[in-house]
C-alpha cells in the first residue's frame, strides 16, 4: 500500500506547506473509516449530506492514525493538538488526486472493467488469469465507485504488476472520472443491459456512459468489448478512430475477434471452446472450463482470455487458472436446501438483462423434477418499470419454469406476464418474503431446482437462508 510523508502528500495534492515536524511524519495506507484505522494509517474524513467524517478524527488518532486530511472551513478540535493535518478544499477530491498520482508512480498494467452485468465475475476471471504470470491486485468485493476505486488503488503494493479495477456507475460522468483516476492500459466492457435506466433514460444512454471508460486510456490502448451488442460495436468504432485505440471484440457471434462455441452448461460450471478470428491470430482453445454456469459467464471468460493472451499469459496457464478460480458469492451460487434440493442463489442484484441470463441458465439445466423461480422486484428501471417486469414474465416458458413465485409490488407485473405463458395455477404472487418462503417450503421436493433472483434492495437471500434452514415465516 501507499507509503508517504505528509510533506510529500501536500506537494502531490497542492496543499499548503506543513510545519517541518508535520511534513516529516509518515503514513502507510489510507482509510475513510475510523473503525478500520490501523496504526500508521492516514485518516480521510469524508463529508456528505447527512454525515461528517471529521467528527471521528479523534477516534482515528486514538487508534494510531498518524495524521489526516482536513477540509477547509471545518473547525479543528483542540483535542487533536499538533496531530498532522493537511488542509484541502475537498477531502474526497484530494483522495482521488492522491490515488491518481500513486497509480502514475507504479509500473503497473491497469485493466479497467465496466458493464451493466458481469463486472465482478469478469474481474475475478481476469485477476485469476493474470495471477498465473503477474503479481495481481484487484478490487475487493464491490468497491467500484468514486470512493472505493481510489482506496483500491492506494492499497496496491509497490511491486504490483497488474491491477484489475472494477468501475461502476449510476449516472453520466462517473465512469469517466474513474477512468481518469485509474488511467487503464486496457479496458473491458462486458455488456449493455438495463440497469440504471431510471438515471440514464435508455439503453443508448447506458452505452454512452459505459464507453466513458475509454476516456482514461492512453493513445494506442486496448478496448475489449462484447461484440454481440450492436450499441457497443457502433460506439466503439467511432471511439477507436477518434482516440487511436485498438478494439477487440468477444462473444458468441462469428463477427467477433474472439468467438466462444461448443458451449456446454452444467450446474457445476461451463465448458467451451474459444477461437480467434478477424484481428486476432488464428488460435483455438479447446474445452476451457469455468466454475460458473451459463452462456453469459462464458462470454465473461472470453474477455478474460483475450486480456490474458494479450499480456502474454500462456494458454495452459489461462486454462488452469479459469478452471480453479473462485467466484464472488451470491452470483449464481449453488447451495443445498434443507432437504437436498438445489438452490441457485443469484440474489446479489437484478435487472432485465441479468434476469434473462439467469432464466436461460435454468432452461439449460436438465434432470430436475420441477424448476421453481423465485423472482423479486427489479429496482431503478424508470417509468417503464411495469412493462419491463411484464416482459420478463412473458420471457418465462415451460422450459424455464414449472412454478413461478413472485414477490414485491413490481413483481406483480412479472406474474401477470408469466401467467400468459404457463399453466393455470403455476404462477403466484406474494406480498412478503416470509409468506413466499412458507409456501415454497411446503411444496419443495428434494429433486427440485430453485432460482432466487432480485434487486439488492429486495434482499432475496433471506429466502435462500429460509430454504437452507427449512424455516418458513
Amino acid at each position: 500500500m501507499i507509503k508517504k510523508t505528509f510533506g510529500e502528500l501536500a506537494r502531490i495534492i497542492s496543499a499548503a506547506a506543513l510545519s517541518t515536524e508535520a511534513a516529516s511524519a509518515v503514513f502507510t495506507g489510507v482509510s475513510t473509516d475510523s473503525r478500520r484505522i490501523q496504526p500508521g494509517m492516514m485518516f480521510v474524513p469524508l463529508m456528505g449530506d447527512n454525515f461528517d467524517g471529521h467528527h471521528y478524527a479523534l477516534q482515528a488518532m486514538e487508534k494510531g492514525a498518524t495524521g489526516a486530511l482536513w477540509q477547509s472551513g471545518v473547525p479543528v478540535p483542540p483535542e487533536l493538538g499538533d496531530w498532522p493535518l493537511v488542509p484541502v478544499d475537498d477531502t474526497l477530491v484530494a483522495l482521488q488526486q492522491l490515488a491518481a498520482a500513486y497509480r502514475r508512480e507504479l509500473p503497473v498494467k491497469v485493466i479497467g472493467i465496466t458493464g451493466s452485468n458481469g463486472k465482478t465475475t469478469t474481474k475475478d476471471m481476469v485477476a485469476a488469469v493474470l495471477a498465473a504470470s503477474y503479481r495481481v491486485h484487484k478490487t475487493a468485493g464491490n468497491l467500484n465507485n468514486h470512493i472505493g476505486l481510489p482506496l483500491t488503488i492506494l492499497e496496491m503494493a509497490p511491486d504490483t504488476e497488474a491491477a484489475v479495477l472494477e468501475m461502476g456507475m449510476s449516472g453520466f460522468g462517473e465512469i469517466e472520472l474513474l477512468s481518469q483516476i485509474a488511467q487503464p492500459d486496457m479496458a473491458i466492457i462486458t455488456n449493455i443491459g438495463d440497469a440504471h435506466l431510471l438515471q440514464l433514460g435508455s439503453r443508448e444512454g447506458i452505452a454512452t456512459a459505459k464507453l466513458e471508460i475509454a476516456s482514461g486510456l492512453a493513445s494506442g490502448g486496448l478496448l475489449i468489448y462484447n461484440g454481440d451488442e450492436p450499441l457497443l460495436r457502433s460506439g466503439i468504432a467511432k471511439l477507436a478512430q477518434e482516440q487511436s485505440l485498438e478494439a477487440v471484440s468477444f462473444g458468441i457471434g462469428e463477427q467477433n475477434d474472439w468467438v466462444a462455441d461448443r458451449i456446454r452448461v452444467t450446474l457445476e460450471g461451463s465448458v467451451f471452446d474459444l477461437h480467434g478470428s478477424g484481428s486476432e491470430r488464428s488460435l483455438r482453445l479447446i474445452e476451457l472450463r469455468i466454475p460458473a454456469p451459463g452462456r453469459h459467464n462464458v462470454t465473461n471468460a472470453a474477455a478474460a482470455v483475450a486480456c490474458g493472451l494479450r499480456l502474454g499469459v500462456p494458454v495452459e496457464a489461462i486454462a488452469s487458472a479459469l478452471a480453479s478460480m473462485k467466484i464472488t458469492g451470491m452470483r449464481i451460487e449453488a447451495v443445498k436446501a434443507y432437504n437436498g434440493a438445489v438452490v441457485l442463489n443469484d440474489a446479489y442484484n437484478a435487472n432485465p438483462t441479468a434476469v434473462r441470463a439467469a432464466l436461460d441458465l435454468v432452461e439449460q439445466l436438465q434432470g430436475y423434477a420441477a424448476k421453481r423461480l423465485v423472482l423479486g422486484d427489479m429496482l431503478d428501471l424508470g417509468p417503464e418499470e411495469a412493462e419491463l417486469h411484464r416482459e420478463i414474465g412473458r420471457y418465462i416458458n415451460a422450459g424455464k419454469a414449472d412454478v413461478v413465485y413472485a414477490c414485491g409490488p413490481l413483481s406483480r407485473y412479472t406474474a401477470e406476464g408469466a401467467a400468459e405463458q404457463l399453466a393455470a395455477g403455476s404462477v403466484r404472487h406474494y406480498e412478503s418474503k416470509a409468506e413466499l418462503a412458507s409456501a415454497l417450503l411446503r411444496e419443495l421436493a428434494p429433486e427440485d431446482l430453485v432460482l432466487v433472483k432480485g434487486s439488492r434492495g429486495m434482499r432475496m437471500e433471506d429466502i435462500v437462508h429460509a430454504l437452507e434452514q427449512g424455516l418458513g415465516g
